[in-house]
């Protein structure tokens, strides 16, 4: 394929769109939290769109992908609806969890984004579960987890480690290495400088890529996830990424210096992914400025018609259960 054919502008711009509905949903949250739309913690991965996008792009629709507690982005590049994510953030019934889940439990399973939760490592054997349920099935269908470096401290990840490796699982674990496990640098809570050393102890191939270039995650996932849709077991893809925000919205994360921010801010992987296509020659500056604006104003709209919906009845507090009231 030459570098200037219609199919990879079309791939190319479609990435670029990707990114940019991620980064616009979480600066709308953010606003709408500012204003007292959204209650609760909210937790943003402003600056890690290149893991989500590349990764989820490299993804059929039907595979599965399992988040944790800063999700948004990872739900977007899975295909889930705007809007439904927004009422759920804002506690309205037409969220997809019908406004009881919140910003960290998020679903959305015709988009195959099984579910986030707020347990630190908490997706990872779920992400097994789906796995081993995929092999069984025959489907050939793929579960990715993404997680961050705290969560490499749980022993559910080291077990999950071990069993993806024993049962030849498909299953890729996908690590949204920020350098914080909250307010904690990597360094404080483990003498592994690099996180896919651990998956070398179980037999389980891995690499380490730059998190925030979207053209060294796409290609390093999608080896990845044929290499497991083929039936040869797990992979372990290790992104080296950074939060430009806080741990969570108000946080005056003291705990990081001014210049670190800085450096990485200045290797925005959206900003730096639309840099390549206009030095490539593969976008005009026009065209490149038009899908960030389309981006931003359909987040915008699908926002209002959230903020539009209704509270949730009372009628919903024995909804969505398996037990009797």
């Amino acid at each position: 394929m030459s570098e200037t054919s219609p199919t990879k502008v079309e791939e190319s711009l479609a990435i670029l769109r990707g990114m940019w509905a991620a980064r616009a949903f979480e600066e709308k949250a953010s606003e709408l939290f500012s204003r007292g739309k959204i209650a609760g913690l909210l937790h943003l991965g402003i600056g890690q769109e290149a893991v989500a996008v590349g990764a989820c792009s490299a993804l059929r629709r039907d595979d599965y992908v399992f988040g944790g507690h800063r999700a948004h982005a990872l739900a977007i590049a899975k295909g889930a609806d705007p809007q439904a994510l927004f009422a759920e953030l804002a506690g309205r019934v037409t969220g997809c969890c019908r406004g009881k889940g919140g910003s960290m439990h998020l679903v959305a399973l015709e988009a195959g984004f099984v579910t986030a939760t707020g347990v630190v490592g908490g997706s990872i054997p779920l992400a097994l579960g789906g796995a081993l349920a995929s092999r069984e099935r025959g489907r050939r269908q793929v579960a990715a987890v993404f997680f961050g470096d705290g969560a490499a401290q749980t022993g559910a990840f080291h077990e999950s480690l071990n069993i993806a490796s024993l049962w030849k699982l498909p299953l890729v674990f996908v690590c949204e290495n920020n350098g914080y496990a909250e307010f904690t640098p990597l360094s404080a809570h483990t003498l592994v400088s690099r996180l896919a050393d651990y998956a070398k102890t179980y037999a389980i191939p891995s690499v380490t890529l730059d998190g925030n270039d979207v053209l060294a995650v796409r290609p390093g996932v999608g080896e990845a996830v044929e290499r497991a849709r083929a039936g040869d077991g797990p992979s372990f893809v290790e992104c080296i990424t950074y939060r430009l925000r806080g741990h969570y919205e108000g946080d005056p994360s003291k705990y990081r210096e001014r210049a670190e921010v800085a450096e990485w801010k200045a290797m925005d992987p959206v900003a730096r992914f639309a840099a390549a296509l206009r030095e490539q020659g593969l976008c005009a500056e026009d065209v490149l400025q038009a899908v960030e604006q389309e981006e931003r104003e359909r987040i915008g709209r699908a926002a209002d018609a959230a903020l539009s919906a209704p509270w949730p009845g009372p009628e919903e507090l024995t909804s969505q259960v398996f037990a009797e009231s």
